[in-house]
C-alpha cells in the first residue's frame, strides 16, 4: 500500500481529522449551537472523503495499472469495481 500513495500526506490529513473530531467532542461539552457542530461534522466528512479519494487515486495509478499491465485485466477490473462500490457508500 505504501508504494501506492504519499503516506506522509495521508498521516498529516488524518491527524488533522483527529483534531477536528476532538474539537467536535469539546463543542458538545461546551454547549455550542447545533448548527456550528453540524458545520464541523461536515468538514470532517469532507476531509475523510478526500483521504479516500487520494487513496483511490494511488490505487488506480499503481495497483490497478499494474494488475492490468502484468496480471489478469478482467480480475483487476472486477476487484476495482468492488472497491468503487465500497467507496461510493461513503
Amino acid at each position: 500500500m505504501k508504494q501506492c500513495m504519499d503516506s506522509e500526506n495521508l498521516h498529516r490529513r488524518l491527524k488533522k481529522i483527529s483534531g477536528q473530531i476532538a474539537a467536535i467532542d469539546r463543542m458538545i461539552d461546551e454547549d455550542v449551537p447545533c448548527e456550528d457542530i453540524i458545520v464541523q461534522i461536515n468538514a470532517v466528512k469532507s476531509a475523510v472523503h478526500k483521504v479516500g479519494q487520494i487513496i483511490m487515486e494511488g490505487h488506480i495509478q499503481h495497483c490497478v495499472r499494474d494488475g492490468i499491465e502484468h496480471g489478469d485485466a478482467d480480475k483487476t477490473i472486477a476487484e476495482f469495481t468492488k472497491v468503487i462500490e465500497q467507496f461510493s457508500k461513503i
